[in-house]
């Protein structure tokens, strides 16, 4: 068997030689969204120079190509999780639209109070809140399956949960943070036998496995195209197509209709009765390329490559000592969930994000795991086939130095005064040349703050829109002036904190709503490189003071 030739393979992605502050790029961020092959920006680009036109409602020859390719992207689905017919093949926005249509249309017509929905604690909020909107709006009542020691779904303990009043069972192909395939067969198998519909989230499954949905038979497949080297905006529902016919569209408008009088509507067969408006034509043409390619190069030696990386990476982080992973056993696909001790998984993020490292810190949309496994948050690094050894060894060596870096000091007095605080700031930070030293210093800065007793860690005090939990207490001094304190888990929002409160801290409200804060910013070269959550947080502190002075 051919050796998979994973620098061959690098070149068909042209933003993985680009570099990120001086540092080459390492793109560890694959269950969230892939990168594009040229073929897929390609296929894009040409239906815009060359196609561009609607699809279905034309009777010219631009209208009359555009439908075609879009309709031949449909089949190319259809054949590529092996459908029974293009009717069951429903274009959407995205797995988040295509399982809120089903919410919405199948659930508003067939829950009855009382009923039963069926999910995992393992489940993406996509495939959540819009089952709890159903289920409120229906009086239908949610049940939870609970996982393994390993992150799966228990099959040991389907049957206590899935019962007679189960009206549909829902949950993930593969888990998004611990990388395990469910017993989705299993669980399927126990769904019909009491009479239950069936809807499996393949977000993260359809790129690492053949998806069979009549092997499977599953009603309901659910998956996006940017999570196969597709674009993003483009989502696909599999629907059985007895089911989708006796379920009325949630969406109405163009396209979706066959009949419009003054006094009544009658919509359209499959599938077009589902795909309201003009939809996103070029992104589906350019997917049915993304499948194209997945097709030339998903050979055995890609497959058996992405297990070698799974096994090195989980074997390297394995070997450092503070490392924690999430659940117990190795991984299915190479996305692997972790924590380090005494390390906010925010700080790590940003420090390997400094180091041209993307990985995802946080709860991964997946706020009811992070409950059952209790934890705050973890690191997530999921790679794909154009990931490289070398790249993992880049990540171990910079998570071994963040681990041993020495203490340092900040160059910032904590008791100068608020307006020589932000000259010293502004000083300081105008010296450093790379986001990797200006993320040093707020690091550093983030030691200089004093932390809150836990008493004052309270829910009123906690600012909305920190990822990380962070708390703020304001009080008034003589002269009107207001005294700020802050706290954090992670110290980089700490340090932000510092500089917000250089600027705040001992002045009036006037002279906080008169203070430039924005270009206080940019001087600094802060919101150019946080992250949007670290960024939206920096700016949630700022809205939290402005808002309790004003």
């Amino acid at each position: 068997m051919k050796t998979f030739d994973v620098e061959a393979f690098r070149k068909h992605f042209p933003i993985l030689t680009q570099q990120i502050e001086q540092h080459n790029l390492v793109y560890f961020d694959n269950a969230a969204t892939m990168q594009k092959p040229l073929s897929v920006i390609e296929a894009e680009r040409q239906f815009y120079l060359t196609t561009n036109a609607n699809v279905h409602r034309g009777a010219h020859t631009l209208s009359s190509m555009a439908t075609s390719l879009f309709e031949l992207a449909r089949v190319k689905v259809q054949k590529f999780i092996n459908a029974s017919s293009a009717k069951e093949i429903i274009w959407t926005k995205g797995t988040t639209e295509s399982i809120n249509l089903i919410a919405q249309a199948w659930g508003s017509e067939f829950l009855s109070p009382g009923d039963e929905i069926v999910l995992s604690y393992a489940e993406h909020h996509a495939n959540i809140v819009p089952w709890q909107a159903i289920a409120k709006q229906k009086g239908a009542k949610i049940k939870w399956l609970v996982l393994d020691e390993a992150g799966r779904i228990d099959r040991a303990k389907l049957t206590q949960v899935i019962g007679n009043k189960t009206k549909i069972v829902c949950c993930s192909h593969l888990s998004n943070v611990v990388g395990k395939f469910n017993p989705v067969e299993y669980l399927i198998k126990c769904a019909k036998e009491v009479g239950a519909l069936t809807l499996v989230d393949g977000a993260q499954a359809v790129a690492h496995t053949q998806v069979d949905v009549q092997k499977l038979g599953c009603d309901f497949y659910v998956f996006s195209a940017h999570k196969l080297y597709g674009p993003t905006g483009v989502g696909v529902l599999y629907g059985r197509q007895s089911l989708l016919e006796q379920v009325s569209p949630y969406q109405f408008g163009g396209e979706m209709i066959k009949t419009v009088s003054v006094n009544e509507t009658t919509y359209n067969e499959l599938p077009f009765k589902f795909e309201a408006g003009t939809p996103n034509i070029a992104g589906c043409i350019a997917f049915a390329q993304a499948i194209e390619f997945v097709s030339q190069h998903q050979q055995k030696s890609l497959y058996q490559y992405k297990q070698q990386l799974t096994r090195y990476c989980y074997q390297q982080l394995a070997a450092i000592s503070a490392v924690r992973f999430v659940v117990k056993e190795i991984p299915d696909i190479p996305l692997i969930s972790f924590y380090l001790d005494n390390a906010h998984q925010q700080d790590v993020a940003a420090a390997l994000d400094a180091k041209g490292i993307a990985i995802r810190a946080g709860h991964h949309c997946a706020m009811p795991l992070m409950s059952y496994l209790d934890l705050s948050g973890c690191l997530r690094i999921s790679l794909s086939a154009y990931n490289t050894i070398a790249e993992i060894d880049y990540l171990i060596d910079c998570l071994k130095m963040l681990m041993t870096e020495p203490a340092e000091q900040s160059n910032i007095a904590s008791n100068s005064a608020p307006e020589e605080q932000v000259s010293e700031i502004l000083a300081l930070f105008a010296k450093q040349q790379s986001w990797d030293n200006k993320h040093r210093q707020i690091m550093l800065l983030g030691k200089t703050l004093k932390r809150m007793e836990k008493a004052l860690r309270t829910e009123e005090r906690l600012i909305t829109g920190c990822e990380s939990a962070a708390w703020l207490d304001i009080s008034q001094i003589a002269g009107g002036r207001y005294l700020l304190r802050g706290d954090s888990d992670a110290k980089i929002i700490r340090g932000l904190m510092v500089i917000v409160f250089s600027a705040f801290n001992n002045k009036t409200a006037e002279q906080i709503l008169a203070f430039d804060i924005h270009d206080y910013f940019l001087q600094l070269g802060l919101l150019k490189h946080l992250s949007p959550s670290r960024g939206n947080g920096l700016l949630a502190i700022v809205e939290k003071i402005k808002t309790s002075v004003s």
